[in-house]
């Protein structure tokens, strides 16, 4: 399938975001938790606004039937937070997904669980998915792992931390890299009655203290916020003073704990206003996004807290016109795809030659080559490259977007808001 895009002149609307999948998937497992090490005969209480994509639908479809095996598909987090979440359930599991998880490492994760008592092998290639795991209650105890891997193992360990008999001492060395989503993790096990903190700047602590089943809701994705800023930036550089562009987003919170949230200060240095209905509660309210046109010479950010927003602000600074150096993208390479290659090969379709001879660095030097014909943007199966590069037909009108359908990884409805906001999003065979 392919889509071919052309943006309106302006936009101003309001777009209902999806729920924050990263919250919801992590809400999901504790809440399991909660229910099942409880022995609780009461009905669960489920989350309310649940994300509705695929990585959010695999990790329900896990938790209420949990068959013998569970294909997570292409959802990285559902295969580390299921994993973990196994290990200290009674019963034989396989765990397994896509050709591409199967080639995206998970052996941080094993070895950890390994050294915690679990009963955890691999079925093909050592290393990798698919797993075998026999469930069964876990000792626990002190815990060293690297905190430059992704978080995702650590808040998988963390989330079964209280489920442990003698809790958990997590101890991360080295450098802490996306240390929001740590934090994220923390604050929702609090939530659910969990006793965890940072006991240092490096250790965090969880007490062997059973999980309450209690309400939640689920804020908006800030994730997904991101295309809206970027969708602004470009209107604003292409239309200059002239353009008045407005987009409002209900159920965004201003103090999110949502590492991604970070988007409304990296935007405001690429001329986007954020504004909130009510600054200062803590309370979901309409974030409201215009152009203030603002310029910047050159811009350099470290990507180590947010790697997931890397790919709407590269796209974003080189049709700006900006140079810059964006560090601490090492992870891009273990994602769905290898980000930075895709990042290169679709960026040189619109004329921008990308430097990655750094490791975890991405720079563009300012040049511009010359774009002939229709511009095809291929998605390697990663939801974000789709709606990352989609804005750019604001720039390249006719713009061509290869296999769309990989938004519903996050963001299913992100085609229809785009034409709920205007743009044109045409299906060619």
């Amino acid at each position: 399938m392919q889509y071919i895009l052309h943006a309106p002149d302006g936009i101003n609307c309001t777009i209902n975001l999806p729920a924050s999948k990263s919250i919801s998937n992590r809400a999901l497992v504790i809440n399991a938790l909660a229910h099942r090490n409880n022995n609780s005969q009461n009905e669960i209480i489920h989350p309310e606004n649940l994300s509705v994509c695929d990585d959010t639908d695999v990790i329900v479809d896990a938790l209420r039937d949990m068959p013998y095996e569970i294909d997570i598909k292409a959802a990285g987090t559902a295969m580390r937070f299921t994993t973990a979440y196994l290990c200290t359930q009674e019963g034989e599991h396989v765990i397994t997904g896509t050709e591409r998880m199967k080639h995206r490492p998970i052996s941080v994760l094993v070895d950890a669980l390994r050294q915690l008592g679990a009963d955890i092998e691999y079925v093909e290639n050592e290393g990798f998915p698919p797993l075998r795991i026999r469930g069964k209650k876990l000792k626990g105890g002190r815990l060293s792992i690297e905190g430059n891997v992704s978080s995702q193992y650590i808040s998988a360990l963390l989330m079964i931390g209280p489920a442990m008999e003698q809790g958990l001492t997590l101890h991360l060395m080295d450098n802490i890299i996306s240390r929001p989503y740590i934090d994220l993790t923390i604050c929702t096990m609090r939530e659910f009655g969990a006793d965890v903190d940072w006991i240092d700047g490096s250790t965090i602590e969880v007490k062997p203290q059973a999980y309450k089943s209690v309400p939640f809701t689920i804020e908006n994705d800030w994730s997904a916020s991101s295309y809206w800023y970027e969708i602004i930036a470009l209107l604003a550089k292409k239309h200059g003073n002239d353009d008045k562009s407005v987009v409002r987003l209900p159920g965004l919170m201003d103090g999110s704990r949502q590492g991604d949230s970070a988007i409304r200060y990296i935007f405001s240095m690429l001329s986007v206003k954020t504004e909130f209905a009510e600054k200062t509660q803590l309370t979901p309210n309409i974030v409201t996004l215009s152009a203030h046109h603002r310029g910047l010479p050159r811009f350099d950010f470290d990507f180590t807290n947010q790697p997931d927003l890397a790919q709407t602000v590269v796209v974003t600074t080189a049709l700006l016109g900006i140079p810059f150096r964006f560090t601490g993208l090492q992870t891009l390479r273990i994602k769905e795809t290898d980000r930075i290659a895709a990042l290169k090969n679709e960026m040189m379709k619109l004329g921008f030659i990308l430097d990655d001879n750094e490791e975890g660095v991405l720079s563009w030097d300012g040049i511009r080559h010359e774009v002939r014909g229709n511009i095809v943007i291929d998605t390697y199966e990663d939801h974000r490259m789709a709606m990352a590069f989609a804005p750019a037909c604001i720039m390249f009108p006719g713009l061509r977007i290869n296999n769309p359908e990989v938004v519903s990884k996050s963001y299913p409805n992100f085609w229809n808001d785009l034409k709920a906001a205007g743009f044109s999003v045409v299906h060619s065979s």
